[in-house]
């Protein structure tokens, strides 16, 4: 059984400071708007298509944890995925754009809000504020496969020098890197592939999206005390740790759970263990995060994968006001296990 030292829970602590990005993780990587852009494999590899990647916690989670950040006026060009996308945005103003030419609808999101992109369909997303923004992004699944790119992303590529493989890795010919003997480029979307990814109607779309105002508090949250929410952002089904569905549920499979804790000042939640992946993104604040054999305080930006069965507790340390994104990693979480003589608050 693991110890869960200091120094072993410190390797699962990812802090926004320490965060290793990389410019050309994928074939857009000179398209003029997009070269500034940068991605990040927080858990798991993502679907980055450069093997120069740093993914800082390896680990199986059954879902990758990733996220971009980009100057005003970046843009990520449109792609496909062919499991969940959920974007969290941390800091800045983004517009979400959709269609292979980006003209089959947009959202706009801000600090707080919550948008999940069906699968099979084209999305891109463009900072839209002066200043650097950051998307934190959860992937569904281990293996997310790769993207699938517009038709024109892969002409600006080749205009520029870069060749995407078959299987999703990048040759860079400005590099001097040549097409492998015997390997097969890929090639852009058929029309029929084309027509298959059109975007769902804007009603649709609306299902997807759950702006910061509307992650209500649900009084049945055994985490729920005093000075302490969580809302249910993310669900497809009525769940053993007492949500119901949504706001979001999405008509394609997410395979967890994302919720919204909020603390204020000197609030704590008690000890306690959960039976599935829990992961931690501070949105903003600062969060202490307590177990047997030690403690951790996250900052904003911070992203912290706590073992499964591993007793822990919360605190909100600070003068301000905590608010944290989590993912369980089950569409149908279990109910948490308060450690005897530990009690969670009325």
């Amino acid at each position: 059984m693991t110890a869960w030292t200091q120094q072993a829970m410190e390797k699962r602590l990812v802090r926004y400071a320490d965060l290793k990005g990389l410019r050309n993780a994928f074939i857009d990587a000179r398209t003029p708007g997009s070269d500034r852009k940068e991605n990040f494999s927080i858990i798991g590899p993502g679907v980055s298509e450069n093997p120069a990647q740093v993914v800082h916690i390896p680990e199986a989670h059954g879902f990758n944890v990733g996220a971009a950040r980009q100057p005003g006026g970046c843009l990520n060009s449109q792609h496909s995925h062919l499991t969940a996308e959920v974007f969290v945005v941390h800091t800045g103003k983004w517009r979400l754009l959709f269609g292979a030419n980006k003209d089959e609808g947009y959202l706009d999101v801000e600090p707080g809000d919550v948008a999940s992109v069906p699968t099979e369909m084209f999305r891109g997303f463009e900072k839209r504020d002066e200043g650097t923004g950051f998307l934190f992004v959860v992937l569904g699944r281990d293996d997310p496969g790769k993207v699938i790119w517009a038709p024109s992303v892969f002409q600006l590529a080749e205009d520029y020098g870069l060749k995407l493989l078959k299987g999703g890795k990048l040759v860079d010919t400005t590099l001097g890197e040549t097409v492998p003997e015997g390997a097969e480029l890929e090639l852009p979307p058929s029309p029929e592939t084309l027509e298959r990814l059109k975007t769902p109607a804007p009603e649709k779309m609306a299902e997807c999206y759950a702006a910061a105002d509307q992650m209500i508090a649900n009084a049945n949250s055994m985490l729920g005390g005093a000075g302490v929410e969580e809302a249910g952002v993310i669900g497809e089904k009525h769940t053993r740790d007492g949500f119901a569905p949504g706001p979001i549920t999405g008509w394609w499979d997410h395979g967890f759970a994302l919720r919204r804790l909020t603390m204020q000042t000197g609030a704590s939640v008690p000890m306690h263990a959960r039976a599935e992946q829990e992961v931690i993104f501070v949105q903003e604040g600062t969060l202490e995060v307590t177990w047997a054999d030690g403690s951790l305080i996250m900052g904003a930006g911070d992203t912290l994968s706590v073992p499964i069965g591993l007793a822990h507790g919360f605190r909100n340390p600070a003068s301000a006001p905590m608010s944290a994104f989590v993912i369980r990693g089950s569409d149908d979480p279990a109910a948490p296990e308060f450690v005897s003589g530990s009690i969670a608050a009325e």
